[in-house]
């Protein structure tokens, strides 16, 4: 049995998904800014994704930008605001301490252009707090930039009451909400925010599509050149069969989300409860009631957690030790360590995401393989430290 627990990576393509996709790269092959049948044919496709994106997201759909990703969302919203509003004397860019690269990065090139970037603090369980934007916001500050719902342990943030406080100050707020839309209801009328991004593939969508929501009348500067696809907003012919599938992903969303967040919801839950009540020495990390339904974090003390992983793989069970972005990273998770676990606890983490194809008879695999692995790790880690300390003697008094 092989079991996907990554879902907060990247999702399987639903079904419906990839039968629209491969119509479109079989016999609508067209260019959607090509002018005969062809071209007209793929434009309605993209004009019907742009629709369905919108509607997901309760939106309008001429604010819709497609991007190829979340990455380039933030890109875009970023720097094509802080482009836009360079000369306006509002110099200072904020952003919580536990985005995703894609936006803490994109500070740090900032940064060397001039700007001054402020890392906003969050609190134990992962939350920004709005005293924490307040202690830091200035009338200088141009742009805020704090995520719906992180990606490593499923926090969801009070985006509306910071997006207020940053409008008051007179600063443009942005939002990845790569990790929430298609999991939890998302209106960008309720959050109050300026800019929205997200990306196809979190939620059975192919890889390689994503948009840009930016309010009607907020003036971003395009970070790409050519043509005037997008409105002008980012230039390049549309990946058709791919915003083809977003649009059928995002009509999917809209249609089965409640019942899928709460089935995925009951899942993890029961893979929550079942690990910390069958597995000794295991921490829950984040806030337990405020985030996404379908992620759990999961520290186990003395296990790293590289380990664990390889092998749970070996056993058929994926899961993650944070951002995939960051896979291969021997440093501890930048959100765990903001959330203030130390460096060893931060090592003995687990994600498990839960999603689409995920059932009962998973997770009680799951839980049947998890206690004894763990407990196998445990005691290679023991039989390990004993033998170094016995090895120490010899080796004080080892020649000079």
């Amino acid at each position: 049995m092989k079991i996907y627990l990554d879902h907060n990576a990247t999702t399987p393509v639903a079904p419906e998904v990839a039968d629209i996709v491969t119509r479109h790269l079989r016999e609508e092959f067209g260019n959607a800014s090509s002018v005969h049948s062809f071209g007209q044919t793929a434009k309605a496709a993209v004009d019907e994704a742009r629709a369905a994106v919108a509607d997901l997201i309760d939106a309008g759909p001429q604010e819709i930008v497609f991007t190829g990703g979340g990455t380039e969302s933030d890109n875009l919203a970023i720097r094509g605001v802080a482009e836009a509003i360079r000369t306006s004397g509002r110099r200072q860019l904020i952003a919580s301490a536990i985005e995703h690269e894609a936006v803490l990065h994109t500070f740090k090139a900032l940064a060397k252009l001039g700007w001054t970037t402020t890392e906003l603090r969050v609190d134990h369980t992962g939350i920004v707090t709005p005293e924490a934007l307040e202690a830091c916001i200035t009338d200088e500050t141009a742009l805020v930039s704090v995520m719906h719902a992180n990606n490593e342990v499923g926090t969801v943030q009070p985006v509306a009451t910071l997006a207020e406080i940053a409008h008051r100050h007179g600063a443009v707020f942005h939002t990845d909400a790569v990790q929430s839309v298609g999991k939890i209801p998302v209106s960008v009328r309720d959050l109050g925010v300026d800019l929205l991004s997200l990306s196809g593939h979190k939620f059975n969508a192919p890889k390689g599509v994503g948009a840009l929501w930016v309010r009607r009348g907020l003036r971003v500067v395009a970070t790409l050149t050519g043509g005037k696809q997008e409105r002008s907003r980012r230039a390049g012919t549309e990946n058709v069969p791919g915003l083809a599938g977003l649009g059928c992903a995002a009509r999917l969303a809209v249609e089965r989300q409640r019942a899928e967040s709460s089935r995925v919801g009951e899942l993890r839950a029961r893979l929550e409860a079942g690990i910390l009540d069958s597995v000794t020495h295991t921490t829950l990390n984040g806030e337990c009631r405020q985030r996404v339904p379908n992620t759990v974090n999961i520290s186990f003390k003395g296990v790293e957690a590289e380990t664990l992983l390889i092998a749970l793989d070996l056993e058929g069970i994926a899961v993650s030790t944070g951002s995939a972005c960051s896979s291969g990273s021997i440093e501890p998770s930048h959100v765990l360590r903001a959330m203030g676990l130390s460096p060893h606890r931060a090592q003995s983490s687990i994600r498990f995401s839960l999603g689409l194809g995920n059932t009962a008879a998973e997770i009680d695999h799951v839980l049947e393989v998890l206690p004894p692995v763990v407990d196998k790790l445990r005691g290679l880690s023991r039989a390990g430290a004993n033998a170094g300390l016995r090895r120490a003697p010899a080796a004080q008094v080892a020649p000079r």
